[in-house]
């Protein structure tokens, strides 16, 4: 039988448990079929690219799947059917493989989080104006980063300017 590999996206809206009975519903369609799931990863609501049916975040589920055409076919259908899922993508492979995914493997953490992290967990986090000058890296226009002191001379909201108090007395 030739392997595939599929992946759906349901609403926001459903809750985990009604996401993972949605997955049963299809692991039961390909077994009715002839075939049968070797490897199925949920990957949690995770945030769209774009908005898709006024949804900005989606339930995505990962299927290995060893079955013949005409159950995939039915899969499939199924999905169209269902109002809960969003999109969906099967794919046929060569081989399957049984190692977790990418996106299984790694977990972004959020800055605000207070939990350690774990092996595979990475925390990104911007640098300063200042610690970008001190390394002497190019901006994003390929110029040279100007010192700290050169980065904003600007006075802080509500102050004025030297120059504006002049500006001001030259319109008298």
């Amino acid at each position: 039988m030739p392997f595939y590999e599929s992946v759906f996206i349901a609403r926001q809206e459903i809750s985990s448990q009604q996401f993972e009975t949605l997955g049963d519903q299809f692991v039961e369609v390909i077994g009715d079929g002839g075939g049968k799931i070797t490897k199925r990863e949920n990957w949690g609501l995770k945030g769209l690219a774009y908005r898709i049916n006024k949804s900005r975040k989606a339930h995505y589920m990962l299927f290995n799947i060893d079955a013949p055409a005409e159950a995939i076919s039915e899969m499939e259908r199924q999905m169209r059917l269902s109002d809960d899922i969003l999109r969906y993508m099967t794919i046929k492979i060569p081989e399957l493989n049984d190692q977790p995914s990418i996106q299984a493997k790694v977990k972004t953490s959020k800055s605000h989080d207070d939990k350690p992290k774990t092996e595979g967990e990475v925390e990104f986090t911007a640098r300063t104006p200042e610690e970008r000058a001190s390394e002497g890296e190019e901006n994003d226009v390929g110029e040279k980063a100007k010192n700290p002191e050169e980065v904003d001379a600007r006075p802080p909201d509500g102050e004025k300017t030297p120059e504006s108090e002049e500006t001001v007395k030259k319109e008298d």
